[in-house]
């Protein structure tokens, strides 16, 4: 059976990471599980799930650390190989996020057996292999499921030096901020689903979905690159969130340098906004400062595949956004952070 025809966002209630579920629920989920115990109780624990990172981390000897993480979603996307490819590069990114380098993959499916056939599933199979092979690892296995949704994803092991291991909570005050891609990609993938999306836009999102975050593996080997993560489902604001609470730090960041995919405002006044959005604000509402309609939208959109958030010492940054221009990624600087005071949001925007 072949694709043509079939729109795969059509069989899902959710559509990539949009599919997270919101910062203050997972929290509840989290709080059931003691994470320091965990920690306690294997000592070659060097990150787990209480730092709320990229990925978990284990001592391999003296030198180096083994990571892992996993990552699955619906379609964001209606052909079969693309969502294939985005769902493996939003997993890989995960490593690539905490300074270290994909080994091996196997492959989370959940299939609709009764509704689509297997041959649109070997597609997307297909789209997350040919992913690994080209940043230079096998999808080795994995599992399958009949489910009523089409559902992909990568478990993914790497390997990082452990001094150049990257966390999320590691950031420092009078850190600047960059964002390795722009935002909007939740805005336009609802543009598209909605039949709304100008000829002129079709396939940004997908190109800059499928783009990988490698450049993560050499910022870690940056002397002055003190944090990175990868902004995915929780947004920008989300993500930034995580950053400064693991450090006890606020950020101010200024919007209008910020890079976007184009057309956004035309989207969110036509009311390409996902769901996702307001369940982000909602969850993050009182470490935010007062938004626009159009900054909600931004800030809060889920990204699928984003790209890294990196906290930089000052000294450092013209390193970063040399290396950043060289890969023609976006090398603005977006923001920086400040030791937090007690009352104050954990983001603040930038004025004048």
């Amino acid at each position: 059976m072949k694709s043509e025809g079939i729109r795969l966002t059509q069989y899902s209630h959710g559509a990539g990471c949009g599919c997270k579920i919101a910062p203050d629920v997972l929290s509840r989920i989290l709080a059931e599980t003691d994470g320091g115990a965990s920690a306690n109780a294997f000592p070659s624990l060097l990150v787990g799930h209480q730092s709320r990172d990229d990925a978990a981390a284990v001592i391999l000897d003296e030198d180096r650390a083994v990571l892992s993480t996993t990552d699955f979603f619906m379609p964001i996307v209606d052909d079969p190989y693309d969502f294939g490819r985005i769902a493996a590069t939003n997993a890989i990114s995960d490593i690539y996020a905490m300074g270290g380098t994909p080994q091996l993959a196997v492959a989370i499916l959940g299939w609709p057996i009764d509704k689509l056939a297997p041959e649109i599933a070997n597609q997307v199979v297909r789209g997350g292999r040919d992913v690994c092979a080209q940043l230079g690892f096998p999808l080795a296995g994995g599992h399958s499921i009949d489910a009523p949704e089409p559902i992909f994803g990568l478990a993914v092991t790497g390997t990082v030096e452990r001094a150049h291991l990257k966390q999320n909570d590691a950031a420092c005050a009078d850190d600047l901020l960059m964002l390795t891609k722009p935002l909007g990609i939740g805005i336009h993938t609802t543009a598209e689903k909605q039949g709304k999306l100008r000829a002129a836009h079709h396939g940004l999102a997908t190109e800059l979905m499928c783009q990988s975050n490698q450049v993560g593996a050499t910022l870690a080997t940056l002397p002055g690159v003190n944090a990175l993560t990868d902004v995915t489902g929780f947004g920008l604001a989300g993500h930034l969130t995580e950053m400064c609470q693991g450090a006890n730090l606020s950020a101010i960041i200024d919007p209008t340098v910020i890079s976007e995919l184009p057309g956004l405002d035309d989207y969110i006044a036509q009311g390409c906004v996902p769901g996702g959005t307001q369940r982000n604000f909602d969850a993050l509402r009182n470490g935010l400062p007062t938004l626009t309609a159009r900054e909600l939208a931004v800030l809060c959109d889920p990204q699928t595949s984003g790209g890294l958030l990196v906290a930089v010492s000052p000294s450092s940054v013209e390193d970063v956004r040399q290396l950043l221009l060289e890969q023609d990624l976006p090398s603005a600087v977006i923001g920086s952070l400040v030791s937090n005071k007690s009352g104050e949001s954990v983001i603040r925007l930038q004025v004048g």
